[in-house]
């Protein structure tokens, strides 16, 4: 059996950095984690010489669009997955809203099947809710399938369950975390009706008020929703992208182990506020709205507090065409994923958050709330997924980096001090700094239920 030695890092993992060195097998599993001076058991074949870097597990992002099938002018699962190995995103959990949406069962096994085919890093997918679906619930494989997704709101993919009969039914209907997007119709709707009547010598409403449209008060009334409606059922509840420092009220702090309703931060929300509509425009425009700094500031403070569970990215790419207009023509969505990881870290440079923590929530924690089978950490016995980071290289982010197929990022031109310098699924080099094993194909996430 090959070892390969990862020599010389600083290990980030639970709750601690650490200098020291892990093996891992030919056969992708971590052999050896060796700190505060444990000896090797055996000579190793090949030695990577992590010295300056840090070694982090690798991330699993629970939130992203693929667009495959169905919308693959825009994104793929190679493009897309490619994306995700070059930023350390080692496992992803992909969204139903494609065409066909993953809302039957025969569309779940050819999602699945397309994820095993195309994926470079490991995998899931959500099965998406209807409004008369939830019959299907009971016969979901709750091994190979992370979770329901749930559209409270309607948003990319027209997926909206919006009967009260029908969210009841979702959520008395299963054990497996329930992701919801909590946005009220009603309430969209007359703020539209509002800004349209404003604004109707214009082409479009400014994207600018794009929050006011998707409001704050849109947002609470449909988490407070699912939070009454999951308590009645004691449904297993995961609130996708929060927006608002209200929500965080819904939400209690602690570990996440335990919780039937956790929270998810995405990392569009953690970077920008309302004032950076003035230069990026629709370029940040998502679903829920990236809303003002009040509010990205309680969200920040909701993740150190253990208020807020994950941070994800809700990848979700378009055309840069499809990107035209303002707050109602333009499609809402941003492709995130290669670049959530060194963000994060950019924000641990502006002491927002420390490393530990963005390891507890990007890796630690999807793993612990999905029940992730030996992932997301760095521990003897598990799979070597893993990332190599390296501080104080700056370098900026320049289009011809980007690797997910619509070609841009709302952070272009953006300088950032941390470097993705491996990446590793299943012990394999899926990334080595530079480019991306095309090759390689991650495997299917298990789930302990």
């Amino acid at each position: 059996m090959k070892r390969t030695l990862i020599h010389n890092a600083l290990i980030v993992n639970e709750g601690t950095t650490t200098q020291g060195s892990v093996v891992i097998t030919d056969q992708g599993t971590i052999a050896e984690v060796l700190t505060h001076g444990k000896p090797l058991s055996a000579p190793c074949d090949e030695t990577i010489d992590a010295t300056g870097c840090y070694l982090l597990p690798g991330v699993i992002d629970d939130h992203v669009h693929f667009r495959d099938p169905g919308l693959t002018y825009k994104a793929d699962i190679l493009s897309e997955s490619r994306a995700a190995a070059a930023g350390g995103v080692t496992s992803i959990m992909d969204m139903p809203n494609t065409v066909p949406q993953t809302t039957t069962l025969e569309a779940l096994e050819q999602k699945l099947a397309l994820l095993d085919e195309r994926c470079i890093v490991n995998h899931s997918c959500y099965y998406g809710a209807t409004n008369d679906n939830s019959a299907d619930f009971a016969r979901l494989d709750k091994n190979r399938v992370c979770g329901v997704k749930l559209f409270m709101g309607s948003s990319t993919g027209n997926m909206l369950v919006d009967r009260l009969d029908s969210l009841r039914a979702v959520f008395g209907g299963t054990d497996l975390p329930i992701a919801a997007h909590c946005e009220d119709t009603a309430t969209i709707r007359k703020n539209t009706e509002k800004y349209k009547a404003q604004y109707a010598d214009e082409e479009d409403v400014p994207v600018g008020k794009h929050p006011n449209i998707r409001s704050s008060a849109a947002c609470y009334a449909s988490s407070s929703l699912a939070v009454r409606l999951a308590r009645e059922a004691g449904a297993r509840l995961h609130l996708l992208h929060l927006s608002t420092a209200r929500e965080i009220s819904l939400l209690e702090a602690g570990p996440v182990e335990g919780k039937r309703i956790t929270g998810e931060a995405c990392v569009a929300h953690l970077m920008f506020s309302q004032a950076d509509y003035r230069t990026l425009g629709t370029l940040i425009k998502c679903n829920p709205a990236v809303k003002n700094k009040a509010d990205r500031d309680a969200l920040r403070k909701a993740v150190n507090d253990e208020i807020i569970d994950v941070i994800a990215t809700d990848h979700a790419p378009h055309l840069i065409t499809e990107k035209k207009g303002g707050a109602l023509k333009a499609m809402s969505g941003m492709p995130m994923v290669q670049f959530s990881l060194i963000s994060m870290l950019q924000l641990v440079n502006e002491g927002v958050f420390t490393i530990e923590k963005i390891v507890e929530k990007m890796c630690h924690a999807p793993a612990r709330l999905f029940h992730i089978r030996q992932r997301g950490f760095i521990r003897e016995g598990y799979q070597a997924d893993l990332v190599l980071v390296r501080p104080d290289s700056p370098w900026m982010l320049d289009k011809s980096l980007i690797l997910s197929k619509c070609g841009w990022s709302p952070l272009e031109g953006r300088t950032f001090d941390w470097h993705v310098e491996r990446t590793l699924v299943n012990g394999h080099t899926v990334y080595d700094g530079q480019q991306v094993d095309e090759t390689y194909r991650g495997e299917a996430l298990t789930f302990e239920r």
